[in-house]
């Protein structure tokens, strides 16, 4: 796959086109990426000893790899 974690990326289509952000996980089986900040989803979650409340919170979903383009690849450690 061409995006790795870490990569700065452009969305290239889709309802969240034109924005950039960086990739936070790489889903290599289903050619997915996660980018921080975009592609925003509710998601129910029970309570539990960490969210005592529960409630609905706001997660990034996923993006199909071929919709983003690469600006800058991650600097190597």
């Amino acid at each position: 796959m061409f995006v790795k974690t870490g990569d700065k990326v452009k969305v290239i289509a889709g309802k969240e086109k034109g924005k950039e952000g960086t990739v936070l996980s790489v889903n290599v089986k289903k050619n997915r990426v996660v980018v921080k900040g975009l592609n925003m989803i509710k998601k129910h979650q029970k309570p539990s000893q960490t969210n005592a409340n529960g409630g609905v919170i706001e997660v990034e979903g996923s993006i199909h790899a071929s919709n983003v383009k690469v600006i800058s690849k991650a600097d190597k450690n």
